[in-house]
């Protein structure tokens, strides 16, 4: 229950009358959401809201409100993806992780990825902790479903590294679908061969920096495709290395790639481990390694979960479906067993 001296009201005030209409959204639905996922009053009056709710809900609506008009000054967009993104922060804003890059100025300290073209903020928890893991750490496993962004800002946050001279190049691999990976058997080049294995990456790359300039770093060799089948023997130094799909590499795959890592490099190992195309009794290389090095020092895993997703909200309940069918399933085995 909650008595009256448990509730609160706060008047925000957002001085330029341009940005209101971005920040409330059409018909209001931004504050609309807020309210639904909060548990607050949210009422407009021109540049002016006030926030009735209890003393927390209130402090995590105003939250919420000023950091989404801060990014409207800083010129960017507004969706409802983003407003949503901005509650999820807002409700865990005391586990995020300390990132000395973000402004201490902002209550809510949303970690980001910034490149020429634009700038990617995190929408969840679990994103924000990944784009830390990314800046703080040599090797970060981004396990989780599909839809979370593990990719794609896993492209995003070496596409900044390229960019500020960080790194020399990028090298961006990908298994094909079968894990014995005979890519000879396809017709073209090798860039040919892998292109349609690793389109998820180039959509992510092309969004990050301009078409023209990513043509050429991929004929310059800044940006390399390396099929995972032909990284044997190799030593990746200052270099952006993404393995993306890592759930089908076996374990030789997965320890001889780990083991390119070079000097002044930064590997970003994607995957979702629900998802082996291995063949049956074939441990994945994913599932082994993030088993193996769960305590080593300088590698971070962070586990996305369908609660993460960032597609159409549909998407999270399918991925929540499949895993509540996959947990009855393994304990019927066990039972019968």
């Amino acid at each position: 229950m909650t008595y009256a001296s448990d509730l609160t009201h706060l008047v925000l005030v957002f001085e330029d009358n341009r940005l209101i209409g971005p920040l409330y959204g059409q018909f209001d639905q931004h504050l609309a959401l807020i309210e639904q996922k909060l548990g607050v009053d949210a009422t407009a009056r021109g540049n002016q809201v006030t926030i009735r709710g209890s003393h927390e809900a209130a402090a995590r609506a105003r939250d919420v409100l000023e950091a989404l008009y801060g990014r409207l000054q800083a010129g960017q967009f507004l969706t409802s993806a983003d407003v949503e993104g901005a509650i999820r922060m807002a409700l865990a804003v005391g586990d995020q992780l300390p990132l000395p890059a973000i402004d201490a100025a902002s209550r809510l300290q949303l970690a980001g990825i910034s490149t020429r073209r634009k700038t990617v903020l995190a929408r969840n928890p679990a994103q924000d902790a990944y784009i830390r893991a990314m800046e703080r750490s040599t090797l970060v496993f981004g396990l989780g479903p599909a839809g979370t962004g593990k990719t794609y800002l896993a492209v995003a946050y070496a596409a900044a590294l390229l960019e500020r001279g960080e790194v020399a190049r990028l090298v961006l691999s990908r298994p094909a679908v079968e894990a014995g990976e005979r890519l000879g058997f396809l017709p073209g080049d090798m860039r040919e061969k892998i292109d349609p294995y690793l389109r998820p990456l180039y959509d992510a790359l092309y969004d990050m920096m301009p078409p023209e300039r990513v043509e050429r770093a991929l004929t310059s060799g800044a940006i390399e495709i390396a099929p995972l089948a032909f990284m044997r023997g190799r030593t990746l130094a200052n270099a952006a290395v993404i393995l993306d799909e890592a759930q089908n590499t076996t374990s030789m795959q997965m320890k001889m790639f780990l083991t390119r890592l070079g000097d002044g490099s930064k590997m970003i190992v994607t995957g979702d481990p629900s998802q082996v195309d291995l063949p049956a009794g074939q441990v994945s290389g994913l599932v082994e390694a993030s088993r193996i090095l769960t305590e080593t020092p300088g590698i971070v895993q962070v586990r996305f979960t369908h609660e993460d997703v960032v597609r159409h909200e549909l998407v999270a309940r399918i991925v929540k479906a499949y895993d509540d069918d996959s947990r009855e399933r393994l304990a019927a085995r066990k039972d019968k067993a």
